[in-house]
């Protein structure tokens, strides 16, 4: 959530940014809620001032009178305090209705076609046959079984069979390898010029549940088109990993000196897709359940926006390293998310379809999420700061194998496994 500091000092701005995301939120109310809240805080704090005194003068036999008057202050302390409790509800509600602002270099726009092409790496095969999409390369060679998947789950599950197998086990291995590696880390820091700390990545298999209350928290929770809830719990299904990352620290105050805290996440993720059917309903790309690794990181303010810096950094170098053609966007007000400042996708090419797909996305949340969180830092000097948060795609695994299948198939409906890869796959070059 925002400072609400912030809202008081800039309404209009904050009118306006939200505008820009498509969020149509009543600042007015907020602010006259804000108000009415810390106008009841004061009364509260009055009265309790005035109990207060007047217990520390009463006798050991107190009057009548004095009776009568300390029944009336409690009295009227109880109503002020209920009132308080519907008060700061509504304060809340209208408060976690803000979205981030966005920062200055994110292009105003109303629809994804107005996100900002910044940078093409790579050119398209120029086959000289007609490339097959994934799916059909796959089944072709008993890599992909939905349709007995779809006996036992339903549409949009799918049995990885085999050799695809090998090569998603190899993807995490490659990825868990060079993000734990500080010389790589180290290196893209000098080649981006940037001023953060060269600290490995930790991996880590965060749950696959979490709690209303830790989702709510962490700004991620869409109940009504991704996130599956159990029905008889309390718990929701892990749409990402990041999702049961970034809220690790909730109540907690992380000594500077700790940070940045980097962490490489694998989970088996669980999403709805709901008002996505028709979409992508062949092949791997969109799924119910899927895995994928994800970057997490927890930094000091100074340095968040060089991290998120860095988190791009790494999906560029991770996707050049399996020899894909991509491009970087720079998405636009209205599709970066609510809890986001900046966005940034990557879409690799896929010959099979004649067009790029998103398979990276890097969000930086600024402090938004630290706030609702209650994730804080202690500076060297004692003074206490809310840390910054982002996270970013490493690789989604579906939507990469797709991408590798396509990309790296032969006249003769072979796959061709990335060099970077083949030491893992006990030196197997091909599919």
């Amino acid at each position: 959530m925002l400072d609400i500091q912030f809202i008081r000092d800039n309404p209009d701005l904050v009118k306006e940014k939200s505008r820009q995301k498509g969020y149509d939120v009543d600042i007015d109310k907020l602010l006259e809620t804000d108000k009415e809240r810390r106008s009841i805080l004061t009364e509260i704090e009055v009265l309790r001032r005035q109990r207060n005194t007047a217990t520390e003068t009463v006798s050991s036999r107190p009057a009548e009178e004095q009776i009568s008057a300390g029944r009336e202050l409690k009295k009227k302390l109880n109503l002020l305090e209920k009132k308080l409790e519907q008060v700061n509800k509504n304060y809340q509600t209208l408060l976690y209705q803000v979205p981030n602002m966005p920062l200055e270099d994110v292009p105003i726009g109303e629809t994804e076609l107005e996100n900002k092409v910044v940078k093409t790496v790579g050119e398209p095969i120029n086959y000289d046959f007609k490339p097959k999409n994934h799916w059909e390369l796959a089944q072709a060679k008993d890599l992909i079984d939905k349709e007995r998947a779809a006996k036992i789950a339903g549409s949009r599950f799918a049995y990885i069979k085999g050799p695809l197998v090998e090569l998603q086990l190899a993807i995490m291995q490659f990825v868990v390898r060079a993000l734990g590696n500080q010389e790589i880390i180290e290196k893209l820091i000098a080649d981006n010029n940037l001023s953060i700390k060269g600290t490995p990545f930790m991996p880590i298999l965060p749950p696959a549940l979490v709690r209303t209350s830790a989702y709510e928290a962490s700004a991620r929770l869409n109940a009504e088109e991704m996130t599956y809830q159990l029905a008889q719990d309390d718990l929701w299904l892990n749409a990402s990993a990041e999702h049961s990352l970034c809220n690790m620290y909730i109540d907690e105050v992380i000594p500077e000196e700790q940070l940045p805290i980097r962490y490489i996440g694998y989970a088996t993720s669980f999403r709805r897709e709901a008002g996505t059917y028709g979409k992508d309903t062949e092949g791997i790309l969109r799924m119910h359940q899927f895995d994928k690794l994800e970057m997490e990181v927890f930094s000091t303010p100074e340095t968040g926006l060089d991290e998120h810096k860095l988190l791009i950094a790494i999906e560029e170098y991770l996707v050049s390293q399996l020899e894909l053609p991509y491009h970087v966007l720079l998405k636009c007000t209205a599709d970066i998310g609510k809890p986001n400042a900046r966005g940034v996708d990557i879409e690799t090419w896929l010959p099979g379809e004649g067009k790029y797909r998103e398979t990276h996305t890097a969000d930086y949340m600024t402090d938004y999420q630290a706030r609702r969180m209650r994730t804080r830092l202690r500076r060297k000097d004692g003074r206490i700061d809310f840390v910054h948060t982002n996270d970013a795609t490493a690789f989604g695994i579906g939507r990469i194998l797709a991408a590798i299948i396509e990309n790296r198939q032969t006249k003769d409906g072979h796959i061709m496994v990335p060099d970077v890869l083949r030491p893992l796959m006990m030196d197997k070059t091909e599919i």
